[in-house]
């Protein structure tokens, strides 16, 4: 299992959701701040079966156009390896 760390822009956030939710993705969001300026961020917690990873990386690459420099990224994720998952 796997787990996806988003980290976004606030503004950018209601569609990332929107399109991990619509393929099939449960997601939970926290709000966040961070950056030298502290700005409003959303930290996306989804968790999914490995085989997923690729979809879902894709999934949230396409909500974002491609970017030359590296001061337009607004979006880093950190993929982690689940060992359980419990849901109650």
């Amino acid at each position: 299992m796997k787990m996806i760390i988003a980290i976004v822009n606030d503004e950018d956030s209601e569609q990332v959701i929107r399109a991990l939710t619509h393929n099939d993705f449960r997601v939970t969001t926290i709000a966040s701040t961070g950056g030298f300026l502290r700005r409003g961020l959303s930290t996306l917690l989804c968790a999914f079966e490995d085989e997923k990873l690729p979809e879902a990386l894709n999934v949230i690459r396409g909500c974002y156009p491609p970017v030359t420099d590296e001061a337009q990224k607004r979006c880093k994720i950190f993929v982690l390896n689940v060992a359980e998952a419990h849901h109650f």
